[in-house]
């Protein structure tokens, strides 16, 4: 049972972030929520016309453009497309008129636009725009599967750790949309900023409870820790009461003239709801072993420029890090950082410039590609032993509780590890190797709260030096002095904080679409504006001559019947042969204006159809 007599009510509006550890069923909630799982008990009420949006977990090997497959997230704008084709296939024109207008409503003809806007934002550049999906790596088909489910127009948007394979110039993007999306959000996330920026309720779960808290994360933290500190004050209260009836349970229930009372208390005892200790301890405890050396510098970089190949990523580097010193690097994606990285920790070589290693340096380097290094048939208990084989068994599983490898999971094999897991494992071994300079590559991906939270704790307190990439912004703030931009080229000290990059990154972003804009030709940047106008005026010349040729339709219709009607009383002979001829002169008065109204508007409906046909086509 993951979560136990759960109530949770959201409104339209709300920004809901769910938390809690690893396994204590966040993500069955979402399964629920889409349909997916069923509750065991209690119900599930939701509107049946909201509409869900959610991040796939997979995407095939499409041949379809990436543009167009995030442009589909919208299922209906698809439709209306689709119908179209067949509207204007068969020359329905008073379906492709309304389907015109539908596409009106929802903002159909800027979908391109927003699609290509989505994309970008999420770090995708003009080129990838037209590139299959097939043609992206598993990190950009989560990316692509991210921005479908932000063109979705939802109701609902559940959004499952969406930052895990983003850098943090689109985390602070999707920020910004998210805190704009209209819909109802129910987000999670291991990101204390992310959803500090984003969300105005925590629903925290927590031992099979469900518990709603208003106000975002740091909020929900203070609230959580005055009832648990309100929580732990009550348990002592009623263990000293406790205690209290068992000492006299213990004294008197032997006397006859007290064994009344004794089994009073005893009832007591029995009916008493007990309150359980508040678990303030977090299942993680570690801190980095004290480096093998401490050389100084660290490392020092002069004038180093890195390529692949034939093409050179950096130039003209220059970095020296001492113990003690915590650099963060900043960029945009695909600038260099991890190329950097990579350099320090001599999986590449520089083309020109100098490196210069301190004497007896122990690199400790931490990627994500060497998650798949892990041997999936050992345990993490297996993992240490065979790189450090002198070293007792107990203080190995005692090392590896601190990471909260206890008891069976220590000896389990790690081939069915989730990511967060195995990104514990590959930590712990690396701290285990006393590290004087660690080079840490998105080191929180996978990770919990608590789990950063014990990592950021063990960073500050490190005497090594440290080099750091990550999107979670309340580890660079807590654990980096010092940060380096890598961008155009170019890493070089940066002069300012977090708040500042992020004003560095909406002016280049700004940058960037003015020189795509200028590149353009100016026949190209206008079409689109000016085919939307076009269609625009051709649908406001059509609707009014659409809507007056339905209505007399359906005036002739009815005049037509009137008329039948007249025409069948007219063939009676009673009417011409009785003496009074006032019915019959009413009739015959009657039938000559019918005819005449059915022949003027027919002769105006065939004008309509002269003038709608005049009208030129309207395409998507």
């Amino acid at each position: 049972m993951l979560v136990q007599a759960a109530t949770l009510q959201l409104h339209p509006g709300h920004k809901v972030g769910l938390t809690g550890a690893n396994g204590a069923g966040k993500s069955s909630l979402f399964a629920l929520l889409r349909g997916e799982l069923h509750a065991d008990k209690g119900d599930l009420d939701m509107p049946d016309s909201w509409t869900i949006g959610h991040v796939a977990q997979e995407t095939p090997a499409l041949s379809l453009a990436a543009l167009q497959f995030v442009k589909e997230g919208d299922e209906e704008l698809l439709a209306i497309e689709q119908a179209l084709v067949e509207a204007e296939a068969e020359e329905q024109g008073e379906k492709i008129a309304e389907l015109h207008s539908r596409l009106s409503d929802i903002d159909g003809y800027s979908a391109k636009a927003r699609a290509a806007e989505l994309m970008s934002g999420l770090g995708f550049n003009q080129t990838d725009l037209d590139k299959p999906v097939s043609a992206f790596s598993g990190g950009w088909r989560v990316r692509l599967n991210l921005a479908r489910a932000l063109m979705c127009r939802s109701d609902l948007l559940l959004l499952d750790e969406p930052t895990n394979h983003l850098d943090l110039d689109a985390v602070m993007w999707l920020e910004g949309w998210l805190k704009g999306y209209q819909g109802t959000l129910l987000l999670i996330s291991h990101d204390r900023d992310f959803l500090d920026a984003i969300v105005n309720h925590i629903a925290h779960i927590e031992q099979q409870t469900l518990t709603l808290y208003k106000g975002a994360y740091t909020q929900f933290e203070r609230q959580r820790a005055e009832k648990m500190a309100l929580q732990q004050a009550m348990y002592e209260k009623q263990q000293r009461k406790v205690a209290h009836l068992h000492s006299f349970i213990d004294r008197f229930k032997a006397k006859a003239t007290k064994a009344k009372q004794a089994q009073s208390r005893i009832k007591a005892l029995e009916r008493m709801e007990m309150i359980s200790a508040a678990h303030v301890d977090s299942q993680f405890s570690f801190s980095f072993r004290p480096p093998s050396s401490a050389p100084e510098p660290l490392i020092a970089v002069s004038d180093v420029d890195i390529a692949y190949g034939e093409i050179k990523v950096l130039s003209d580097v220059a970095l020296t890090v001492r113990p003690g010193e915590r650099v963060g690097l900043l960029g945009p994606n695909g600038a260099g950082k991890s190329t950097l990285i990579k350099f320090l920790a001599g999986e590449l070589t520089q083309t020109a410039g100098k490196l210069t290693l301190g004497k007896d340096l122990n690199i400790g380097y931490f990627a994500q590609h060497q998650l798949e290094q892990l041997r999936a048939e050992e345990s993490p208990l297996q993992h240490l032993q065979r790189l450090y084989p002198d070293t007792q068994e107990q203080e190995h599983l005692n090392y590896l509780g601190g990471f909260d490898f206890r008891g069976e999971m220590a000896k389990t094999s790690c081939e069915h590890f989730s990511g967060g897991e195995k990104s514990r494992l590959a930590l712990a071994i690396l701290i285990w190797s006393s590290p004087s300079l660690l080079l840490l590559d998105e080191p929180t991906n996978h990770l919990d709260l608590e789990m950063r939270h014990a990592l950021t704790l063990a960073l500050q307190a490190f005497e090594g030096g440290v080099i750091l990439i990550s999107h979670d912004r309340a580890l660079l703030k807590t654990s980096c002095d010092r940060f380096m931009l890598v961008a155009n080229g170019q890493a070089k000290l940066f002069d300012g904080d977090l708040d500042a990059y992020a004003s560095w990154v909406v002016a280049q972003r700004a940058k960037e679409k003015l020189v795509v804009e200028q590149a353009e030709p100016k026949d190209k940047k206008n079409s689109y504006t000016q085919n939307k106008l076009d269609r625009k005026a051709r649908l406001a010349e059509r609707r009014p001559l659409l809507k007056e040729a339905e209505q007399l339709e359906k005036q002739i219709a009815a005049w037509q019947e009137e008329k039948a009607d007249c025409d069948h009383r007219l063939n009676d002979n009673g009417l011409y042969e009785a003496p009074d001829k006032t019915e019959l002169q009413a009739l015959l008065k009657q039938q000559s204006a019918l005819t005449l109204s059915i022949e003027q508007a027919e002769e105006r409906w065939l004008v309509i159809q002269e003038q709608l046909e005049a009208i030129p086509a309207i395409n998507t």
